[in-house]
């Protein structure tokens, strides 16, 4: 059904509209239009997705030079997918009343490897830090250089297939894209899904992910650091959020951590003792051929028995030394 809220018509995807729902829709759109926040909460099963994507998916047809894309954050897996079926349904509907009039959107999904990867190898491990951990030892850059030198280590076809593509090549075309289909379109392509939809969020309409893509510092300067300053950003569940930033921000520690770290420790400082001495012995050997090559050009004449002592026997600097560690 068409509806207009203060002046914005909605296409909302279904032929009735709760009371909570319009006045839902018409607090979000004064958010948007004052470019501020707000807090909002509808009571559960009230369809609450479904009238932000109606209010949100038209304020955005309404506006485009204005708006930017819609980054809905989720919790979890379903309530991601729930997201992507959402705007797959506002989407068709809109088509159906649009016509060609109606706009097309690139609307994604990102999740973590462990639901996203398509490596045959690597995809049936239950335990996502296992399948981030094999994930990295196949896409490193430092593994892919020993691989072009010729060397016997496993790279990632998937991933590597991605990275030779054309750069003019669009990484997806317009559509609504869940992780089935992102998976399904990586396998046919032999593209990795994740770094595919990495890509992709450049320049989709809509982005669905999870709360760590955007809240934990470690991984939104990976992922979302290049996003525009003009974007709406929606948190689903948003009294998640405290318990989110206390797991993005705290390091758990143990006794076995702490000994490899300190094993590690000693193995550095046994490294850079011996580098200086190394650097010492060539600093040393230098100085002596300089000394002799100025004795024997003759540069060096008249000097005391006590400069020559001490020519042959020169004390370096600490600093010197401490400069020649990297």
């Amino acid at each position: 059904m068409r509806l207009e809220i203060e002046g914005l018509e909605v296409l909302f995807p279904y032929p009735r509209v709760y009371a909570e729902q319009v006045t839902y829709m018409r607090e979000l759109k004064r958010a948007l239009d004052a470019k501020g926040h707000a807090m909002l909460e509808m009571p559960t099963g009230t369809g609450k997705t479904v009238a932000l994507l109606s209010l949100v998916l038209s304020y955005k047809y309404a506006h485009p030079q204005t708006t930017g894309k819609l980054i809905y954050c989720t919790r979890t897996v379903p309530e991601m997918s729930k997201c992507v079926e959402e705007i797959k349904h506002v989407m068709t509907y809109r088509a159906e009343v649009l016509g060609a009039q109606a706009t097309t959107i690139t609307a994604v999904c990102l999740s973590s490897r462990r639901n996203m990867c398509v490596h045959p190898r690597v995809m049936n491990n239950p335990d996502g830090e296992t399948v981030d951990g094999q994930c990295r030892q196949m896409t490193a850059s430092w593994v892919r250089g020993r691989a072009d030198a010729g060397m016997n280590v496993e790279t990632c076809s998937f991933y590597e297939n991605y990275d030779r593509r054309s750069t003019d090549e669009q990484v997806l075309e317009s559509g609504v894209y869940t992780l089935d289909d992102l998976k399904a379109l990586g396998t046919k392509r032999g593209w990795c899904p994740y770094f595919m939809t990495r890509q992709a969020i450049g320049t989709a309409d809509v982005v669905v992910y999870n709360y760590q893509y955007m809240l934990d510092p470690k991984v939104s300067q990976m992922v979302s650091r290049s996003l525009e300053r003009d974007c709406i950003v929606v948190f689903d569940e948003a009294h998640n959020i405290d318990n989110v930033c206390i797991e993005a921000l705290s390091v758990t520690l143990n006794r076995r951590a702490l000994d490899r770290a300190s094993r590690n420790l000693t193995t550095i400082s046994t490294t850079v003792s011996r580098m200086k001495q190394a650097d010492k012995a060539k600093l040393d050997a230098e100085y002596r051929r300089l000394v002799e090559g100025l004795r024997s050009s003759g540069t060096v004449v008249g000097v005391s028995d006590a400069s020559d002592l001490a020519a042959a026997n020169p004390v370096l600097p600490a600093d010197v030394l401490e400069e020649a560690i990297p």
